[in-house]
């Protein structure tokens, strides 16, 4: 997990060599000299480690163009939206992936959003006889053009992040972009965002039981809870990775 490195101020004029460090001074001899080099070469690869996740997390203050890795968003990108492995385990499409409106086009950043509904098939069996299941998935994805995305992508998903004042844990996934959280929210579905370059992904799923007799005339007293949310996060990833990858080859 990656935390928010401790800011030291500079050294004012009050600061002089003796508040500092008696650099001046011979350091005394015998092993206390051998155990002082061993600290000091310790505390070397510790300030290396946080500087290199500070690095990441903030940058190291040089301005320059963010790689966008081959990637390119446009108004077919909704097409690489396949989701073989979420089609698999819920039922069967209903549609084709939809570019949702408000497309954005600018020299500083493209984005496309695109959504598309899953349901169980009618007769297979599901998590509660006369139900059927429907998973609603959406597609965000973010190619910035002259900003560095790092920054703002760690304060927006990394472990930091808040949502309705409470602190969530979102869950680094390895192996996938750059960086990559998992957030479960409850009531609002689990989010999959992914930082690879100068893209940035989030795959959104929400759930919900429909009564597959909406007509009937004796109705439940209450509506039966869907799958876990941790059962469609392998899913979830497999479908984003073959999404980056379509996205990358049609450059």
């Amino acid at each position: 997990m990656i935390s928010e490195p401790e800011l030291i101020g500079d050294f004012g004029p009050e600061h002089t060599a003796e508040t500092v460090g008696d650099v001046d001074r011979k350091p005394p001899s015998g092993r206390r000299r051998g155990h002082g080099l061993l600290w000091g070469a310790a505390g070397a690869l510790v300030a290396s480690a946080v500087w290199a996740t500070a690095v990441f997390a903030y940058g190291d203050g040089v301005a320059r163009s963010p790689d966008a890795r081959g990637y390119r968003v446009d108004g077919r990108s909704c097409s690489a939206m396949q989701l073989k492995a979420l089609t698999a385990s819920v039922g069967k499409r209903e549609d084709a992936p939809a570019l949702a409106p408000g497309r954005i086009e600018h020299p500083a950043l493209d984005q496309v959003r695109c959504s598309i509904g899953i349901a169980s098939e009618e007769g297979a069996e599901t998590y509660a006889k006369g139900w059927s299941l429907y998973v609603q998935v959406g597609l965000t994805v973010d190619l910035y053009k002259e900003t560095d995305p790092r920054s703002e992508f760690e304060a927006r998903e990394g472990p930091s992040v808040l949502t309705d004042g409470e602190e969530k844990r979102p869950e680094l996934v390895p192996n996938l972009g750059d960086r990559a959280y998992l957030l479960v929210d409850d009531g609002e579905g689990t989010r999959l965002s992914v930082l690879d370059g100068a893209a940035v992904f989030t795959l959104t799923t929400s759930t919900s039981m429909n009564l597959a007799e909406p007509e009937a005339e004796e109705r439940p007293d209450e509506w039966p809870d869907g799958p876990a949310p941790e059962s469609f996060h392998a899913d979830m990833i497999s479908d984003l990775r073959d999404v980056m990858e379509k996205l990358k080859t049609a450059a």
